[in-house]
C-alpha cells in the first residue's frame, strides 16, 4: 500500500498564500510603530545637545559658539540637517530636519531653551500618535 509522505504542491502553495497576506496585514499594522520610533530615534540624536548647551552656558562661552557640530554633528542617522542657535538673552534651539518614513521626511523636531534655561520640545509638526511621550 502505498501511503503519502510529505505535502502536495498545491498545499505548500496555500501556506505561502496566507503567509503572503498576514505579513502584508503586519506590514500596514506596524507602519505607526516604526514612525514613533524614528522619531524618538531622532530625539535622542539632539536630546544630548541640550547638556552640551548648558555647559557652554555655564562655562561663560559666547552664545556664537553653539554650533550643530559642537552639540552632535551637522547630521545623524535620523536628521537629515540639525541646527543649534543660541541668543545673547540665553533663548535657543535645537532641531531636526527628519529623513526616513514618508510620514516624517523634512519635517522638524525642536528642542526649545527659554532665557530661564527650561527645555521643551516641539514636535507639533507631527501627528499627535507619533509624538515621543513628553513632546
Amino acid at each position: 500500500m502505498n501511503t503519502q509522505k510529505g505535502f502536495t504542491l498545491i498545499e505548500l502553495m496555500i501556506v505561502v498564500a496566507i503567509l503572503a497576506i498576514l505579513a502584508a496585514i503586519a506590514t500596514v499594522a506596524f507602519q505607526p510603530y516604526i514612525v514613533r520610533t524614528q522619531l524618538t530615534a531622532a530625539l535622542a540624536d539632539i536630546g544630548p545637545g541640550k547638556g552640551k548647551v548648558e555647559i557652554l552656558i555655564n562655562d561663560g562661552r559666547p552664545a556664537s559658539s553653539v554650533t550643530p557640530e559642537l552639540i552632535g554633528g551637522s547630521q545623524n542617522a535620523h536628521c537629515s540637517v540639525v541646527e543649534a542657535e543660541l541668543s545673547e538673552s540665553g533663548v535657543g534651539h535645537i532641531s531636526c530636519t527628519l529623513k526616513g518614513h514618508s510620514a516624517l521626511e523634512g519635517k522638524d523636531l525642536i528642542l526649545r531653551r527659554s532665557a530661564e534655561g527650561i527645555w521643551s520640545c516641539d514636535g507639533s509638526a507631527f501627528e499627535a500618535r507619533y509624538r515621543p511621550a513628553g513632546c
